[in-house]
């Protein structure tokens, strides 16, 4: 690899931003993606390659391009993925250590010293300040879910709101069918479009049936994977 395009790659996992490196396996030559445009590298790509290599990032999976442009490999590198729960409640202690499992980094945000304990989350990253203003200082990207659980509007509702005007790849929110219709109107009265609203997962989770803590993180964490991976969704609930 040439200095320029290994520096460039450095410089752009530094900064956290997704990338993609592709290579031809005949003769090595190697471009970077960025952004869309080849940034850095030897390597021409007609414009299906580029556009393979773009979605192999989103997908964030590595491997040779279909036909036929199948001697290119394509190496993605994304940002970690990360996940902030707000509401230090019992569904996130549940939550949290299978997020982490599954990859997540994961942070927790409740202004309740008294629920967000490192006793009750050993190593989980805890923050006490107001949900929106976590929410903003945590500057949510496409590779970050947010999932609320406290059915208090006053913590709920702002960090709905911060979240949905991120990059956010995943937004979900604890509450019945019913609960959450009266969350939608909350939040536009409180001036948010119904393309926003549109993103909340609410009720929150896949329809597995469960009711328990960790069945509802279950589910939590069963639709996020099926959103970030771009799976067709089930049947929605009655």
């Amino acid at each position: 690899m040439r200095r320029a395009t290994l520096a460039a790659l450095q410089d752009a996992r530094r900064a956290k931003r997704p990338v993609a490196l592709v290579t031809d396996l005949d003769d090595g030559r190697k471009a970077l993606i960025d952004g869309g445009e080849v940034v850095a590298g030897d390597l021409v790509l007609s414009s299906p390659a580029l556009d393979a290599a773009e979605a192999a990032l989103k997908r964030d999976r590595s491997g040779c391009l279909a036909e036929p442009d199948s001697r290119l490999f394509v190496e993605t590198f994304n940002p970690p993925l990360r996940l902030i729960i707000v509401g230090a409640v019992h569904i996130a202690q549940k939550l949290a250590p299978m997020a982490g499992l599954a990859g997540y980094a994961v942070t927790v945000v409740d202004p309740r010293r008294a629920f967000a304990t490192d006793s009750r989350f050993p190593d989980v990253a805890l923050r006490h300040d107001w949900p929106d203003e976590a929410v903003h200082a945590l500057a949510p990207d496409h590779r970050t879910a947010l999932i609320t659980l406290t059915h208090d509007p006053k913590l709920d509702d702002p960090a709905l709101a911060a979240a949905l005007a991120s990059e956010a790849f995943y937004v979900g929110a604890l509450g019945s069918t019913r609960t959450h219709a009266k969350r939608l109107d909350r939040l536009a009265e409180a001036g948010l479009a119904d393309d926003q609203l549109r993103r909340i997962h609410g009720p929150l989770g896949l329809p597995l049936g469960g009711r328990a803590p960790a069945e509802i993180a279950i589910a939590a964490l069963a639709q996020m994977t099926q959103v970030l991976h771009g799976a067709p969704p089930l049947e929605k609930r009655a």
